[in-house]
C-alpha cells in the first residue's frame, strides 16, 4: 500500500507570497498548488508562514514573519486586536481596506451573480472609530468577577475591553456602570454551560442624532437585585441616559434579545434623526449601525428608485420604516412590511411623527406579505428590499416576479447571497443595472451594496 504524503505539514514554515484576500479579509497564498489562509496578510506580501491546519482542499496558516511587507501595511491602533473578535482590518490602511471591499462585491455578483461587471465603485466613510450606535457586551466572569467586553475569534472566551474603538464613548460608560454595580452587589454572571446566573449581555443604543442613549441589561430570569441602585449608577456613569430597558430572557440558545422586556426608567425607546426624518426607536428595532454612512446609503438607494409622484412602492424588511418613509416623500404610496412586531409599532409611530399619511406598515413575514399582496393584485411600480444576511427567500423572488415592479432595488449587507439573488431575479427577467457598495463597518470586513435590477 502506497502513502501519499500531504503537500503541507502542520507546523512546517514555508515562504509564501499572499495574491489576494478571503470574504473575510484573511490573505490567500498557495503552496503546492494548496491555498492557504493567513489571518493579518496583505495582498502582495511575502511572508514566513507557519501551517497551523491542513485540511482536505486547503491549509491555515499563522504569519512568522514578514519578509517584504505591504506599503498597506500599518500598526493596528487597538490594544484588543490580536484578541478581540470584532475588528479584523486595523492592520491594513483604509485605502487596501476599501479596495478589499469593492473587489469582495465584484466578485460575488460577476462570479455568483453571472453580471458583466468591471468593477463596483465604493464610498468610504469619513469617520473610521465611534461610528456604531449600537453595542452588545457579552458578561462573563473573568478571574473571579465579572467582565464585559467582546468574544475571543470564533469562540465564547471573553475577551475585556475597556475601551472599543468602534463606539462611542456612552457605549463603555454604560458597560462599566453595570459591572460597577454587579461587582458591588455580587450580582452573579450567567454561564450558558448551566444555565445558571444572571446578567447574560448589556445591550446599548446611541442616537447620534439627539444624544439620547438606551442602556438594556439582558438577564437569566424576572427578579433583578438592587435596580435602583443599578438606575442611579447608570444615571450618574451616563451622559445623555433616556432610558433602561431589561430584557428578561431565559432562553437556553443564543439569541440576545428574546423574552420580554420591562421598563425601568424612561419611554423604553431612544429618537433619532435620518436623512431629515425623527425615528423612534425601541430596543428590537432594526436601525443601521453607522447612522451617518446610512444617510448615504438611503440616500443612494432612494435615487436608484427614480420614484415619480404616482408611483406604488413596496418596502420590504421595511424595520421601523426608515427606506419606507424616504419612499413615501417622493411618491403617491408606500407600503412597509416587517416581521417585529414592536418595529411595526416604532414603524407607524414614525410616519405619524412625521407627517406622513401615505405610508402603511403591516406585520408579516416578508415572503407571506409579498405572496399577499401579489395575490390581491397589488402591482408596485417599485420594490425595495433590504434582507437579513441570508438574502431573499424563494418565495419573496417569485412574489417580486408576480408582481412584476419596473425596478427593483435591493440593498445588501451579504455580498454572496446578493450575487446568488441577482441570479435568480435576472432568470426571472430582471436585469442588474448599477452596483455601488457603501462602507457602513470600517475595519471590519462587512460591506453593504446597493444594486438597480429593472426588467429586460
Amino acid at each position: 500500500m502506497f502513502h501519499v504524503k500531504p503537500a503541507l505539514l502542520k507546523n512546517e514554515i514555508r515562504t509564501l507570497t499572499v495574491d489576494g484576500y478571503t470574504a473575510e479579509g484573511m490573505g490567500v497564498c498557495r503552496a503546492d498548488g494548496q491555498v492557504v489562509f493567513v489571518a493579518g496578510a496583505l495582498d502582495g506580501e511575502t511572508l514566513d508562514v507557519r501551517i497551523v491546519k491542513v485540511l482536505a482542499r486547503h491549509a491555515f496558516g499563522r504569519i512568522e514573519r514578514i519578509v517584504q511587507p505591504s506599503p498597506h501595511r500599518v500598526k493596528p491602533d487597538c490594544p484588543h486586536d490580536k484578541t478581540c473578535g470584532g475588528c479584523a482590518l486595523r492592520h491594513m490602511d483604509y485605502d487596501e481596506e476599501l479596495r478589499l471591499k469593492s473587489q469582495k462585491v465584484l466578485d460575488a455578483l460577476t462570479r455568483i451573480g453571472g453580471a458583466a461587471l468591471d468593477e463596483v465603485p465604493i464610498r468610504g466613510a469619513d469617520a473610521l472609530d465611534g461610528y456604531r450606535n449600537k453595542a452588545i457586551f457579552p458578561v462573563a466572569t473573568v478571574d473571579g468577577a465579572p467582565a464585559a467586553g467582546f468574544f475571543r475569534a470564533r469562540t465564547h472566551e471573553l475577551c475585556p475591553v475597556v475601551r472599543c474603538r468602534l463606539q462611542p464613548e456612552a457605549a463603555d460608560l454604560a458597560k462599566d456602570a453595570v459591572i460597577a454595580w454587579m461587582r458591588e452587589y455580587r450580582v452573579p454572571t450567567y454561564d450558558e454551560n448551566t444555565h445558571t446566573g444572571l446578567v447574560r449581555d448589556v445591550y446599548v443604543r446611541v442616537a447620534p442624532g439627539t444624544g439620547e442613549v438606551l442602556v438594556c441589561p439582558v438577564v437569566n430570569g424576572k427578579a433583578v437585585p438592587h435596580e435602583r441602585e443599578l438606575l442611579d449608577k447608570l444615571q450618574s456613569a451616563v451622559p445623555g441616559l433616556k432610558t433602561v430597558v431589561v430584557c428578561e430572557n431565559m432562553s437556553v440558545g443564543n439569541s440576545v434579545l428574546a423574552g420580554d422586556f420591562r421598563t425601568l426608567y424612561g419611554s423604553g425607546t431612544v429618537d433619532d434623526t435620518l436623512c431629515g426624518l425623527r425615528y423612534r426607536l425601541s430596543p428590537r428595532s432594526f436601525y443601521q449601525v453607522n447612522r451617518d454612512q446610512a444617510q448615504r446609503l438611503y440616500e443612494l438607494a432612494i435615487s436608484q428608485a427614480n420614484l415619480q409622484k404616482t408611483d406604488v412602492a413596496l418596502d420590504l424588511y421595511c424595520g421601523t420604516g426608515t427606506i419606507t418613509l424616504l419612499l413615501a416623500r417622493r411618491c403617491g404610496r408606500a407600503i412597509g412590511v416587517e416581521v417585529v412586531e414592536a418595529a411595526v409599532a416604532d414603524a407607524r409611530e414614525n410616519a405619524k411623527r412625521n407627517g406622513i399619511e401615505n405610508a402603511e406598515f403591516f406585520c408579516a413575514d416578508a415572503g407571506e406579505a409579498a405572496s399577499r399582496l401579489a395575490a390581491e393584485g397589488t402591482r408596485p411600480d417599485v420594490i425595495v428590499v433590504d434582507p437579513p444576511r441570508k438574502g431573499l427567500s424563494p418565495d419573496v423572488i417569485e412574489a417580486i416576479a408576480q408582481m412584476a415592479p419596473q425596478r427593483a432595488v435591493y440593498v445588501s449587507c451579504d455580498p454572496a447571497t446578493l450575487g446568488r439573488d441577482v441570479a435568480l431575479l435576472a432568470e426571472r427577467g430582471y436585469a442588474l443595472r448599477t452596483a455601488t457598495a457603501v462602507d457602513l463597518f470600517p475595519r471590519t470586513p462587512h460591506v453593504e451594496t446597493v444594486v438597480l435590477l429593472s426588467r429586460k
